[in-house]
């Protein structure tokens, strides 16, 4: 186990580097205020220091709001705000040398039930694609994980990138903007019919879309998974 003060005064922190990437993108990225405490916390259980993307974002972030709040990622935000790191992952309430994420570590959420998730180190036998320490996405539209071939570093640069317009191009309407603004930092967006249906895919804008919890989107994306499929997911964020 490494002290608290071992992962924070380390040479070369990602933070300079991480804001620079985050300010200079082609999609607005709002940088939330971070909570101290969660911060350090959240750090000392993950075990991993500031030279990194993942331990810059927990410790000097709050979350980040990408691209009109279409995509969260989640870090150490201050009460009330929106969903910790922690929070989403279930990290134990005092410091457990022992604990590991079952499968991976959730990182962000899209507004449609979309999960982002660090591959743990045993990604095969979590039932998931992808090798350890890439971030593999739960797909709504499918309800299947896919690989992104990308560690995490890669990943939150191309967030930024406006590589997000090509990858959700079957699923956005025009005018999403608006919708996705108006959502509570707790909601997300249920679309009727589903997006796993032939009608969802064959013409998305046709849709009704209605602002629900979070939790509630999550939720039905599992139930559907196990019923449809008989796999269970795995967690996809204690939202």
């Amino acid at each position: 186990m490494r002290e608290l003060n071992q992962l924070i005064d380390v040479e070369e922190p990602a933070w300079p580097e991480l804001r620079e990437t985050l300010g200079g993108g082609s999609v607005p990225v709002e940088v939330l205020p971070a909570d101290t405490d969660v911060a350090r916390t959240s750090l000392l259980q993950l075990q991993v220091t500031a030279r990194s993307y993942l331990g810059a974002v927990v410790l000097h972030c709050g979350g980040l709001v990408v691209d009109n709040g279409w995509v969260r990622v989640f870090g150490s935000p201050l009460e009330g705000a929106v969903p910790s790191l922690a929070q989403v992952n279930q990290f134990p309430g005092a410091f457990d040398s022992a604990w590991q994420p079952d499968a991976g570590l959730v990182v962000a959420h899209d507004v449609l039930g979309g999960v982002f998730a660090l591959n743990g180190g045993a990604p095969g036998r979590a039932g998931r694609p992808g090798a350890p320490g890439e971030i593999v996405y739960f797909a709504p539209d499918s309800l299947r994980w896919e690989a992104l071939g990308a560690g995490h570093s890669a990943w939150l640069a191309w967030l930024v990138s406006g590589a997000l317009a090509e990858f959700y191009t079957d699923l956005r309407w025009t005018g999403w903007q608006d919708e996705v603004r108006a959502l509570k930092s707790d909601q997300g967006l249920s679309l009727f019919p589903p997006l796993w249906s032939a009608e969802a895919r064959q013409d998305i804008s046709a849709t009704s879309r209605r602002a629900v919890p979070m939790a509630e989107l999550l939720g039905v994306a599992r139930d559907s998974c196990r019923e449809f499929d008989g796999v269970d997911p795995g967690l996809l964020g204690a939202v």
